[in-house]
């Protein structure tokens, strides 16, 4: 699980039918979750609230509504707990920092090479000119 408790009163469960094979179980059992989650109350910080909105997309409501559709399994209890775990997953993930980027420069070797290769190829594409006849 993640380090950060999710608090229960930022949940919110729903159950609706599934698509996708079944049966007739599919048409009468409503076994995929809609998992809501209020995503101002996981304190979240800013850092980690703007990579979660990258991340989560089209699934982040504009009132802070992170919504989360698990249908792969067939039971509810099976569904519940990929939710949670996509859910943990998706945090986990929006608070990972990225690595800083050090910038690096061409060695003096490394330039040189690169003028030589141009030269070459300059003189190479030189010689395909129109020919004269002097």
């Amino acid at each position: 699980m993640s380090p950060r408790p999710i608090p229960e009163d930022a949940l919110e469960e729903r159950f609706v039918t599934a698509s996708g094979p079944g049966g007739q179980n599919v048409n009468k059992v409503a076994s995929a979750v809609q998992l809501r989650v209020d995503v101002f109350r996981l304190g979240l910080s800013p850092e980690s609230y703007k990579r979660l909105k990258t991340l989560a997309g089209s699934r982040l409501a504009q009132d802070g509504t992170l919504i989360i559709l698990a249908q792969r399994f067939r039971t509810q209890e099976a569904n519940r707990e990929d939710a949670r775990a996509r859910l943990v997953a998706l945090l986990d993930k929006a608070d990972e920092r990225q690595a800083r980027r050090i910038g690096t420069k061409p060695s003096k070797a490394a330039r040189a090479r690169r003028v030589d290769a141009k030269k070459a190829r300059s003189n190479v594409k030189a010689g395909r000119g129109k020919v004269s006849l002097d």
